[in-house]
């Protein structure tokens, strides 16, 4: 099965017709995709009454896919605001019990930083993360390319697998270190990760910008039509090492990633049932 969405759910505008609230964007989010991810989480582990509203929000089969917090991933700078890692991981887990008692959750994204690079200490890290996750599906996304370079690369895929880790495979500007190239390689055979962050390879390293500025330029980026039918070849060759594949774009600085998904949905002549009923336009 393949599954089409898109990060987050509110700011896709071209979504909803007329003026909608924010608190009922995702309902609407629903009657188009049937997959979303939660990147609210990156910057704060939820209260477990957001998750319940969403995952009430939203039809049976809709499914998450939450990010990791910071913290568990080595983005924040200075102080955890935890006494202990194992805490915090807890805390995190904690706030999954929403998605998971309704059979909601596709996976958490870990998703490590353009300065985790390659080494022992992150490998241990990796594997420390994988046993507190427990029984939880992961997905692991990279941003440092030593992971993938020559030396280690068939290790790197040898230890997802081991581990368990779902691959998360990126389509991404080319652009140094910072930036990893699409190895088109399952981990796991029951699920495996797409995400599509755009190809601005002017826009993709961050210089001498404020964060806000750099994230606007960053992903500002829409797929044209032979760029994505080549990803049609690609996920058709990902989908017989892997049973559930999961497409997220992400390209959305300029509010394309909504039309470039559905793009994909009809390339891959793709009927999704039980999204959730839309309003009607009329004006």
């Amino acid at each position: 099965m393949i599954y089409i969405g898109l990060t987050g759910w509110g700011d896709h505008e071209s979504l909803y017709p007329g003026k909608i609230a924010s608190r009922d964007k995702l309902k609407e989010y629903a009657g188009h995709f049937p997959i979303v991810e939660v990147d609210t989480s990156f910057y704060a582990i939820q209260p477990k009454r957001n998750a319940l509203k969403w995952v009430n929000d939203t039809p049976p089969s809709f499914q998450f896919i939450v990010k990791a917090y910071q913290g568990m991933t080595g983005h924040m700078r200075g102080e955890l605001p935890f006494g202990t890692k194992r805490e915090m991981f807890q805390a995190f887990k904690d706030s999954l019990e929403p998605y998971i008692i309704k059979d909601k959750l596709a996976m958490v994204l870990f998703q490590f930083p353009p300065w985790f690079e390659c080494k022992r200490e992150n490998v241990d890290y990796l594997r420390w993360c994988k046993h507190e996750m427990e029984d939880i599906p992961c997905a692991l996304e990279f941003r440092h390319q030593s992971w993938y370079a020559p030396p280690y690369r068939q290790n790197t895929l040898e230890f997802m697998e081991t581990e368990k880790w779902i691959h998360s495979i990126c389509d991404e500007p080319q652009s140094g270190e910072g930036s990893i190239p699409a190895v088109l390689h399952t981990t796991h055979r029951d699920q495996t990760l797409v995400r599509f962050h755009g190809r601005n390879v002017h826009g993709w390293q961050r210089q001498k910008r404020s964060r806000e500025d750099w994230r606007d330029v960053r992903y500002l980026y829409k797929y044209n039509q032979q760029e994505l039918m080549e990803w049609v070849n690609h996920i058709h060759h990902l989908e017989q090492q892997s049973a559930n594949i999961y497409l997220l774009f992400n390209n959305n600085s300029g509010g394309d990633a909504a039309g470039n998904a559905k793009q994909m949905i009809d390339l891959l002549q793709i009927q999704y049932h039980g999204l959730a009923p839309r309003q009607l336009d009329l004006f």
